[in-house]
């Protein structure tokens, strides 16, 4: 049986409060559910560790931004935007994108129902989960709450944690980092559930960026903990060993250790499952993962020899690969997997955190997993010596490197090194800082003196505003409509800030 808790004793959530999502409020109880290391998927898993020779973990990103281009100027999600203007770019698309929201809770039903052992792991943005209710499209979250709270498809489907408002974290300001995946979690729980919320042990970062400079990267994996995460999904060309080379060829199929340490010689790390390859859908479309495990074999980890296993994330519905060809390429492996195997024997499909808890009951802890550290950092530890470091000597290290060496960034590692999220935006960024610097102006003494304050709807539109403003899209489109959305955002949040 998969491992619950009992929630009569805690409140029902409302997914909306005042009109907006449910984002804060109930950060105690909150955290007394996810602050746990029970095991989720062990107790049900149908795989035997000694049966695996390799296995691969697909994930699917999903994520609309909320924008204020109602009729009126009101908050909306961008699909109903797109719905509502079928003919502005490829808004035809809509009501594909609307069922690729929800076809998972078709597939996996079906596939179990059929005698298959299916495995997915799902990652909706809070602005996407809201959107959806905004749009009265309870036909997707019912799809959703099928295979997320029917005990019987909950060994095959794992949902991944990421940012409320899909905001790039080396770019967020600090203190917002775990403000935002509280955020999500809240909203989560309130769709689905204290126990729903209780499993998600993984998270998925928006465009998987990984901060880099060193006390960001502290931080992010200490508000990860804080917030009960066990592991992170990474880029590869985003991390690097510890003396500076790139992850060896094998280790990439087994999970990591993510080591920080901080301008004040602090550490903290944790689990990482690397994500190969690079960004094209393709990959996860024709279910490339499956047919590289297929080629790979059991490897040493510490004195034990595992399964790899193949990690890899796609958006769940942009482009025509994920719309058209990712039904056909991820349905029929299950079907070949019974076939040469029953699914549960040589190559198999597994689950992040279900991967990492049959390892961990074969007896491998996280000290025998290979070490990394974000990339570039190597370069800062090299001019600072780590056990005497400050903040001014990491500061000065940084800009020494950033005139001296062209190959060295802080502005951290996505899917993509085609693409900033910093450089260009200014008029996005200082506006975005500057109304995050308001709240906690405002709202971090008064929370200190009375953490209910929380739940007064002025600190609940003041956060949403503030969080909007930080979603990656107003700065991934380029100029035009979609920075003037986020300034309209940061004049609101001001607005709600000062009144």
């Amino acid at each position: 049986m998969i491992a619950s808790v009992s929630s009569s004793n805690r409140p029902t959530l409302s997914d909306t409060r005042s009109g907006l999502p449910n984002i804060c409020g109930w950060e105690a109880d909150i955290s007394s559910v996810v602050q746990h290391n029970d095991p989720v998927f062990l107790p049900d898993t149908t795989i035997r560790l000694e049966d695996v020779t390799a296995a691969f973990a697909c994930a699917l990103h999903m994520h609309q931004p909320t924008i204020p281009a109602g009729a009126h100027g009101e908050l909306i999600c961008n699909l109903q935007h797109m719905f509502e203007h079928p003919h502005d770019g490829d808004n035809h698309n809509a009501g594909v994108f609307a069922w690729c929201y929800g076809r998972m809770g078709e597939f996996i039903p079906n596939l179990v129902n059929d005698g298959y052992n299916p495995r997915i792991m799902l990652d909706y943005s809070g602005n996407l989960l809201w959107g959806l209710r905004q749009m009265g499209r309870d036909d997707v979250l019912d799809h959703l709450k099928k295979i997320t709270c029917d005990r019987h498809y909950q060994p095959y489907v794992e949902w991944l944690g990421t940012m409320w408002s899909h905001a790039v974290v080396p770019s967020t300001p600090i203190p917002d980092i775990k403000l935002q995946i509280q955020a999500w979690q809240h909203y989560f729980a309130s769709l689905f559930g204290y126990d729903a919320l209780r499993r998600v042990k993984g998270f998925s970062p928006p465009e998987m960026h990984l901060p880099n400079h060193p006390d960001t990267l502290y931080e992010y994996i200490k508000a990860l903990k804080d917030c009960g995460y066990q592991w992170l999904m990474v880029q590869e060309h985003s991390v690097e060993r510890l003396d500076g080379s790139g992850v060896w060829h094998d280790d990439k199929y087994l999970p990591n250790r993510l080591v920080a340490r901080n301008s004040k010689g602090e550490t903290i790390s944790i689990t990482a499952l690397i994500k190969t390859q690079g960004s094209d859908t393709k990959l996860v479309a024709q279910m490339q993962p499956y047919h590289e495990a297929k080629g790979r074999g059991r490897q040493q980890l510490g004195d034990r020899s595992v399964p790899c296993c193949v990690t890899q994330i796609a958006d769940g519905e942009n482009g025509g690969v994920m719309m058209n060809e990712f039904p056909r390429g991820f349905n029929p492996v299950w079907s070949e997997l019974k076939d040469h195997g029953r699914g549960v024997e040589g190559v198999v499909g597994l689950n992040g955190t279900e991967y990492l808890e049959l390892l961990a009951a074969a007896g491998v802890t996280p000290e025998d997993y290979p070490v990394c550290q974000a990339v570039h950092q190597h370069k800062i530890w090299q001019r600072v010596d780590p056990d005497h470091a400050t903040s001014d000597a990491v500061e000065q290290a940084i800009q020494d490197l950033k005139s001296n060496d062209h190959q060295f960034s802080m502005d951290g590692a996505s899917w993509t090194n085609d693409l900033s999220w910093v450089q260009g935006y200014e008029n996005v960024l200082g506006p975005m800082n500057q109304l995050s610097a308001l709240f906690h102006q405002k709202y971090d003494r008064l929370v200190q003196e009375d953490p209910l304050i929380t739940r007064s709807a002025d600190y609940q539109e003041a956060l949403l505003y503030v969080m909007l403003v930080e979603t990656s899209c107003f700065r991934y489109w380029g100029q035009g409509t979609w920075t003037d959305y986020a300034r309209e955002l940061y004049s609101r949040g001001e607005a709600a800030l000062k009144r």
